[in-house]
């Protein structure tokens, strides 16, 4: 191995110091900080807020300090249907409700995949990978589809926010330490030779913990409430004794199988039209399979057009940390300069940064508009989930640049697809490993 000499250091330093540009740039850069000094100002201009498809959606969501991106994003998709269709001004679903019961979910689909990998050594991969996170809060669209399927949806006034929902770092904390402790005692059972009562029996009564630990943080999940509201004509409505799933039913009704999340990911080992799954992602044991279909970006691009276009937003994937501004939210891959005030090249292309893990899914968010010039997406609106503090109102700008190289999912109806691609969808798809970055959780 080749060490750093001193003469190495000497060096580096003469040939830094000979360089009056970088020492100019290095006064600004630490005074201002590098994403400062790097942002470019033309971006901004290019990227305004103004779309030729703009769909209503009300005032943006906030998950505040929590993982829930993807929970409020499907969530915001059925608040825009109930503003629309029932005059309603401003909505929210209930984030905590869906909250409880993915973590409850979670818990035991953890317990699962330890007891089917208890033969294997601890310091194996997919243990470790396993014990790595326990749960998080992250999720993707089909893990939600399985808590709305099993559970339905409540008003956010049924059960609102609490401390734990809204900064969920404390309940992780715990929450994962004692799936950890329980991890380890299953193991113990299966390694001693128990049956499957007796490892099942123990099972169920660390979920009923998890249980209590949950409505605790939480709050206990309603069985039955009353929809009560007033439209903007001022008119009184109410409908008494509703469940999680008759509320669903009548007045959101979308009929969830009839989705299909889309992907793109260049890499050599995921062909395009061809559908993948990723080994131990998910939620709800016997839920939705979390699957995908893999597309060039043309055709992304198109399917998430040929939704909006139809008046119907879209649920969609991204890494929302490259190349964007949080306060004026935009998202250009030419937002910041740092080549030229490093004099280093960064680039790497879209498959290369799923490759070498400079890039994976991070953040879900919703399109609610696309700019179309002579038939081109140019730029894209972003219904995001941090507040109406950030962007405008809320609302992010997206080059269409910038979805090319960051955008990796989206959820489309599957009457947009054609029929060669619905049967590519439907075929047995590749398993991926459980690390892959198509797996990464949002």
């Amino acid at each position: 191995m080749g060490e750093i000499t001193k003469e190495m250091t000497a060096a580096s330093l003469a040939d830094f110091e000979s360089n009056r540009k970088q020492l100019a740039v290095q006064r600004a850069v630490v005074k201002n900080g590098i994403l400062e000094s790097a942002e470019n100002v033309r971006s901004h201009t290019e990227n305004v807020p103004v779309f030729s498809i703009d769909l209503h959606t009300g005032e943006v969501a906030n998950q505040k300090q929590s993982g829930r991106c993807w929970m409020f994003a499907a969530l915001n998709t059925f608040r825009h249907k109930l503003l629309n269709n029932f005059q309603l001004k401003e909505f929210e679903l209930s984030q905590s409700y869906t909250f409880f019961w993915d973590k409850y979910e979670k818990s035991n689909y953890f317990y699962e995949n330890i007891l089917a990998t208890a033969k294997e050594e601890v310091t194996s991969r997919k243990v470790a990978f396993l014990l790595q996170v326990p749960q998080q809060d992250g999720g993707q669209w089909d893990m939600i589809v399985s808590i709305f399927q099993k559970y339905g949806v409540v008003p956010q006034y049924v059960m609102p926010e609490s401390e734990s929902s809204s900064n969920s770092r404390a309940l992780n904390t715990q929450l994962n330490k004692k799936l950890r402790k329980d991890a380890m005692i299953l193991r113990q059972l299966v390694a001693a030779g128990k049956d499957e009562a007796t490892i099942q029996a123990t099972k169920a009564k660390m979920l009923q913990e998890v249980y209590n630990f949950l409505a605790i943080s939480l709050g206990t999940p309603p069985e039955t409430f009353d929809f009560e509201y007033r439209d903007e004509n001022k008119e009184y409505h109410i409908d008494r004794q509703l469940t999680p799933h008759t509320f669903y039913e009548k007045y959101i009704g979308v009929d969830l199988d009839n989705y299909v999340s889309i992907i793109n990911a260049p890499t050599a080992d995921k062909p395009f039209n061809k559908s993948y799954t990723v080994e131990m992602l998910g939620n709800v044991v016997g839920g939705k399979e979390v699957k995908y279909l893999n597309v060039d970006m043309t055709t992304f691009k198109k399917l998430a057009i040929a939704q909006m276009e139809q008046g119907e937003t879209v649920w969609f994937g991204c890494d929302v940390g490259q190349s964007s501004t949080r306060d004026t939210g935009i998202m250009a891959t030419d937002i910041y300069d740092l080549n030229d005030l490093f004099d280093i090249d960064f680039h790497m292309t879209k498959a290369e940064r799923l490759d070498f893990g400079e890039s994976l899914m991070t953040h879900a968010m919703v399109l609610t508009g696309v700019d179309i010039v002579d038939g081109q997406s140019t730029k894209w609106k972003v219904e995001n989930s941090w507040g109406k503090e950030v962007g405008t109102k809320g609302f992010f700008v997206a080059s269409d640049a910038w979805m090319d190289e960051y955008t990796y999912q989206i959820v489309v109806r599957k009457d947009f697809l054609t029929e060669e691609q619905l049967a590519a969808f439907n075929e047995a798809p590749t398993v991926l490993a459980p690390w892959d970055p198509m797996g990464a959780l949002a």
